[in-house]
């Protein structure tokens, strides 16, 4: 009786599965199925992200089976409630930390009956069509003797035919302190072979190291989701926790998020903001006005602006402009090396431009149109007669070139036209800084710039390019300063950013890679822990592969692990990590089945 409703529940959890990825194929689907009232089926593939790729390489498919949560408050529910399930599971899903685990010995049954209805030989299931499903892998809660948090099953095939099974099991200790349960590279290579009767096995080493680190201020822990880190693998290891050898593949991992205080560019970030809030206030009707960023009022700035250009028409005044100009340029070379001169304000800056520094810092639409009001009767007048780049297309501009004949046409100051007035002289002006800095590094040319700086789109798509600039630059001048990285590794990396950015819109989570030499970031290996350290011995050659993966990581390796077991974690984990020296220690067994 008892094997039969086993060989019941394996045919019905293989046409579930079944369904599910018949369905995948198409589109992955966008929420989980239920199996059995307390089971959780997800498919994960395409740019879904696997929860276990740091331990497993395999299919761009899989299953992730996990507690169902409508458990919690429903109890139990029949096979015909599953669409109204399925919509309390998702709705607990949006209100929980994070995905739940399944006990241990419920997990075993599910990877037995997974094994049991992929096993050709089980004919007695009467399951037409037998077909290869992805691999399985089952979220544990580690409440057995032996913390196992993953138990996973993987068909292996010749062909369309199923010839055995490859099993999974992930167990997790930690945090601790104690380093005595760290094992012995050769212990670990010897049970390897122990278990898999092999005579010779290959070690491959994987390392981790954060090259930029969450940034105390005012005494509390400021959590930034900006990261720098380095992966580092190497053929061959020596010993547990050895320092990646300079023949590594170094790959450096960026995600960087705009607005750190911090930042050198900090101040045109602010000045970005604005540009946004103008842009925005455009779209809208409605101008929300962001937080001044001089303390004078933008109205006396502006004036003194003007009087400055009546009282420099002559000869010599426009020569002491050009000297001083020249002076701003030999002390940004002079000071090339500090911080604050990564980004420098450039010392060419028309009249729209310094117009714009002066009137970013208004804080009403009033106060918008007295600026504008005074520039426009000053060009009337005669009173002044600024300079401007050529190639300038804002309206200001057009005004500014025909004050040179005498006459200007008559701009209504209302509605949105002073908004718009304002928010091309600052997208003249930022383009311009960014292709400044860019061609002035040597990190690209005008003509690849030309995407990012084109007047060909609309003003709103000119802002949004305009801030991909200014990720880029944030990018490029982090790891100059952090860093201290050279023109050899800034130059791929702005073509890798640029590259991205002409084909995807602005994405603050995007990890950007760059490969790079391991003696670039040396000195960060040698004096810092890695935040993940792994080996894995392996044995067989293709399908016959058998890989033993042993771990440690400063981080619990599995989300689950924090919201099953929080009281595993210690009070002195801060922001999910460990203190100094603490330390989460995975294994990865894997055995075959053979059914042939």
């Amino acid at each position: 009786m008892a094997a039969e409703r086993r060989q019941r529940a394996a045919a019905g959890l293989y046409g579930c599965l079944r369904r599910i990825y018949e369905e995948g194929k198409k589109s992955i689907p966008e929420h989980p199925h239920l199996f059995e009232t307390d089971v959780e089926i997800c498919l994960i593939g395409g740019s879904c992200k696997s929860p276990i790729e740091r331990f497993w390489n395999g299919s761009n498919m899989i299953y992730v089976l996990q507690k169902a949560r409508q458990n919690e408050e429903n109890g139990s529910m029949e096979e015909s409630e599953t669409d109204d399930a399925i919509c309390a599971s998702e709705l607990l899903l949006k209100e929980s930390s994070g995905p739940l685990a399944l006990s241990y010995r419920r997990a075993k049954q599910l990877i037995s009956l997974y094994t049991l209805a992929q096993n050709p030989n089980m004919t007695h299931l009467k399951i037409p069509e037998l077909i290869a499903l992805p691999p399985i892998w089952i979220r544990c809660d580690g409440s057995d003797p032996e913390h196992t948090y993953w138990l996973g099953a993987e068909p292996l095939k010749a062909g369309n035919k199923i010839t055995g099974i490859n099993l999974y099991m992930v167990t997790c200790d930690g945090p601790t302190a104690d380093k005595t349960c760290f094992a012995n590279l050769e212990e670990l290579k010897m049970t390897h072979k122990t278990m898999h009767h092999s005579a010779v096995v290959v070690t491959k080493g994987f390392a981790q190291y954060k090259l930029i680190r969450a940034a105390a201020m005012e005494d509390t822990i400021v959590e930034s989701k900006s990261t720098v880190y380095v992966e580092m693998t190497w053929n061959t290891v020596n010993k547990s926790l050895e320092t990646p050898p300079l023949i590594s593949a170094a790959t450096l991992n960026i995600t960087l998020e705009l607005g750190d205080p911090g930042s050198p560019v900090y101040q045109l970030y602010r000045e970005l903001q604005f540009l946004l809030a103008l842009a925005e206030g455009l779209k809208t009707g409605v101008m929300e006005w962001p937080e001044p960023l001089e303390s004078e009022s933008a109205v006396e700035l502006v004036q003194e602006l003007l009087t400055d250009l009546k009282n420099k028409l002559d000869r010599f005044c426009i020569s002491e402009n050009k000297n001083e100009t020249e002076k701003i340029k030999c002390d940004t070379a002079a000071v090339d090396s500090s911080i604050k001169s990564v980004f420098s304000e450039r010392g060419d800056l028309d009249f729209a431009e310094q117009l714009w520094c002066k009137m970013r810092s208004v804080s009403s639409y009033q106060e918008l149109i007295e600026c504008f009001t005074l520039v426009i009767k000053s060009l009337e007048r005669g009173e002044i007669q600024p300079w401007i780049h050529q190639g300038s297309s804002s309206l200001l501009s057009k005004l500014i070139q025909q004050s040179y004949h005498g006459k200007i046409e008559v701009v209504p100051l209302s509605g949105i036209t002073p908004i718009q007035m304002l928010l091309e002289i600052g997208l003249d002006k930022m383009k311009k800084d960014y292709v400044s800095f860019f061609i002035g590094q040597e990190l690209a040319t005008l003509t690849y710039l030309d995407y990012f700086i084109s007047t060909s789109v609309d003003l709103q798509e000119q802002v949004h390019r305009v801030q991909k600039l200014h990720h880029m630059l944030e990018i490029i001048v982090s790891c100059t300063v952090l860093l201290q990285f050279k023109h050899e590794n800034l130059f791929p990396l702005t073509q890798i950013c640029m590259k991205y950015y002409k084909e995807n819109p602005l994405n603050e989570k995007h990890v950007f890679q760059l490969p790079i030499r391991p003696a670039v970031v040396k000195k960060f290996c040698e004096n810092d822990h890695p935040e993940i350290w792994k080996v894995d011995v392996s044995s067989g050659h293709g399908q016959k592969e058998v890989k033993t993966t042993w771990q440690v990581s400063a981080d619990p390796p599995f989300e689950h692990m924090t919201s099953n077991n929080t009281g595993l974690l210690s009070d002195s984990t801060v922001n999910g990590s460990g203190e100094e020296g603490m330390y989460y220690v995975a294994m990865v067994k894997c055995s075959q089945v053979h059914l042939t």
